[in-house]
């Protein structure tokens, strides 16, 4: 029996957990993968994929396969697993800089690249990039490992945008706006409290993005967009 599904990758915690959650609630059918066990979405009754890590070829070749197996099909891929870790010219590490590629940049691809195949005309797929990843919008510079990833994480979806549409696939990259997630714990608390008004919650987020990815049509993808709706520059 052939299943449709809304597949949320990166569902530990954060806009991701929110969202499953959010779809779970409205009646659809949701598949949240998560890099822990999932434990508390499982007993909300969300189907729940463990123990998957995007930058394991194995892991996410496993994930296709089970899901295969069991008949499913992706009515929507979103993927939200992100990293931040926030340097400057003088202490940005070439090493942490090459993990958020890894996670924030190939993580993506991996995992579309590898499901493609169970995302039939119609489908969708929601990359959760950054506002910081704006060539367009960068006035101020800094945060270099997380801005090139975010970039590459753009650009990852513009392609695959042009590789999946001839398939009726539509691809957006899609911007939270200022959520407040454990990604902020690397911000200074003084710094978060001067801008708190500016925040919104994961559960809001969510909701957001989702009611982007629903009016989402093969006319409107292949952009960059804000939760509030509104076109961001690359």
């Amino acid at each position: 029996m052939t299943v449709h599904v809304k597949l949320v990758v990166g569902a530990d915690r954060g806009i991701a957990h929110a969202m499953s959650r959010h779809l779970h609630g409205r009646g659809d059918a949701v598949v949240a993968v998560c890099v822990g066990d999932g434990a508390d979405l499982a007993a909300a009754g969300v189907t729940v994929e463990p123990d998957v890590d995007v930058t394991s070829d194995e892991a996410v070749t496993g994930l296709a396969k089970r899901l295969e197996e069991r008949g499913t099909r992706l009515d929507w891929l979103v993927h939200v697993a992100g990293i931040m870790h926030l340097d400057t010219l003088e202490t940005v590490d070439l090493d942490d800089a090459r993990r958020q590629f890894e996670v924030n940049t190939l993580g993506p691809l991996r995992v579309v690249r590898t499901l493609r195949g169970l995302i039939d005309a119609g489908g969708k797929v929601g990359i959760l990039t950054s506002r910081v990843g704006s060539l367009g919008d960068n006035a101020s510079g800094g945060d270099y490992a997380y801005r090139i990833s975010k970039a590459g994480a753009n650009m990852v979806a513009l392609n695959l945008h042009h590789d999946l549409a001839p398939r009726g696939v539509m691809v957006q990259a899609l911007h939270p706006g200022m959520v407040r997630t454990h990604l902020l714990d690397v911000i200074d608390p003084g710094e978060m409290e001067r801008y708190a008004a500016a925040f919104s919650t994961p559960e809001q987020a969510a909701a957001r993005l989702v009611t982007v990815l629903d009016a989402l049509t093969p006319e409107s993808a292949g952009r960059f967009q804000h939760a509030d709706g509104t076109e961001l520059p690359w």
